[in-house]
Order: C-alpha cells, then sequence, then structure tokens
C-alpha cells in the first residue's frame, strides 16, 4: 500500500530518468547547480546542505546538493543514487568534507556499516522527499526491507572536524 508521502508513479520514473546509470543528466546537472546555491545560503530547512569535497581526479571543490537524515540526535548524509560521485569523492578524501549552509563548516563524514544502514534508510527517506524515487522501499515499511538494500545505499555519519 502506498504512503500519502509517496510520490506518484509517473513523477517518480521522470526523477528517476535523470539520473541513468547514477550520472545526471545536463538537465539534473543544472537543477544541482540551482539546489547547490540555494542550499548554500540556507534558503531551505536545516536539512538541505551543500557538501564540498575535493574531487579525486581533478583536485578540484566539487559541490552536491544534499538532504541529510536526522536520527538519535546525529546527522547523516544518505547517497539515493548508491555508488556515485560525491560518495567517491568522499572515500578518496578520507571523509574530509564541507557542509555549506549560511556558512561553512567543515566536517568529517564516516561511512556508516551496512547493518546499521536500515534505520537511517527509513528516516531518510521519511524527511527527504527527492531520495523516495531511487530507493526502492516504501517510507513505511519495516526496517527488514530497507536492511535488504542497504548495502546499495552508501551512508555517511557526519562529525565535526
Amino acid at each position: 500500500m502506498a504512503t500519502k508521502s509517496r510520490l506518484d508513479s509517473r513523477t517518480a520514473r521522470t526523477l528517476r530518468a535523470m539520473y541513468p546509470g547514477g550520472r545526471g543528466t545536463p538537465l539534473a546537472r543544472r537543477l544541482s547547480h540551482l539546489w547547490s546555491w540555494t542550499f548554500a545560503r540556507g534558503w531551505a530547512g536545516r536539512r538541505w546542505v551543500t557538501l564540498e569535497v575535493t574531487g579525486r581526479r581533478s583536485g578540484q571543490p566539487r559541490l552536491f546538493p544534499l538532504g541529510m537524515a536526522d536520527l538519535h540526535g546525529r546527522w547523516y548524509l544518505v547517497s539515493m543514487l548508491g555508488e556515485c560521485a560525491w560518495v567517491r569523492n568522499v572515500r578518496a578524501a578520507d571523509g574530509a568534507a564541507t557542509l555549506i549552509r549560511k556558512r561553512r563548516r567543515p566536517v568529517r563524514l564516516v561511512e556508516v556499516p551496512v547493518a546499521q544502514r536500515a534505520p537511517i534508510l527509513q528516516r531518510y527517506l521519511n524527511t527527504v522527499p527527492g531520495g523516495r524515487p531511487h530507493i526502492p522501499v516504501e517510507p513505511d515499511a519495516p526496517l527488514a526491507e530497507f536492511a535488504a538494500v542497504a548495502d546499495r545505499y552508501p551512508v555517511f555519519e557526519v562529525r565535526p572536524a
């Protein structure tokens, strides 16, 4: 049974189509720039941030607009696309990154073990609507369903640098 918060299937298909193979189309990249700019200025709620991380190949700063999940007083970044550029960059930078929302805040991103991801993924889907089309579990599904896909969606705990 679909929840009220679930996007309609046509919208979900459209959003998924913007990231074939986990890489954004030209439209997705333009929207990413817009959202990065918006989130960096703090014009969205506090869970919306711009992640800045050094590019693993270019060595240049790369910006990614992301929604964070909060659980038990901690904040997490979830990759709705699974293995993607920002995840590989964070790993290459050994977790060193900057979150931007009104101001720059250096952070250390620590990857969460797969066995601990299910409740974080559930919270993410309940608070970050943009992730729903990409993670094939209903937001109100039992934790076992999240555990079954947890190995496909990297999660990083946000800690002070």
